[in-house]
């Protein structure tokens, strides 16, 4: 019969530490500072105009669906009555 060896004892490598709370939210703030800096962020013009366009299109969709509201509430109210 084979004679059965022990299993090499494991040698226990030195570990990292694992960075703190704190100085992980310090890492994390430093590098949003970092890409927010290759932000490219639009003029006042640009922001002045897509304002505009949202405000646009929430009034029409408001429209619409006032529109659309009015006319099921009437068709509603013809098959109520």
């Amino acid at each position: 019969m084979a004679k059965k060896t022990a299993p090499a004892p494991k040698t226990q490598e030195p570990r990292e530490e694992k960075p703190g709370v704190v100085q992980r939210f310090i890492r994390y703030v430093e590098d949003s500072r970092a890409e927010l800096r290759k932000v490219t962020w639009p003029t006042a013009a640009e922001t002045r105009k897509a304002t505009f366009a949202v405000l646009g299109f929430v009034a029409v969709m408001a429209l619409i669906l006032g529109l659309v509201d009015l006319g099921l509430s009437s068709i509603i109210k013809s098959f109520l009555s």
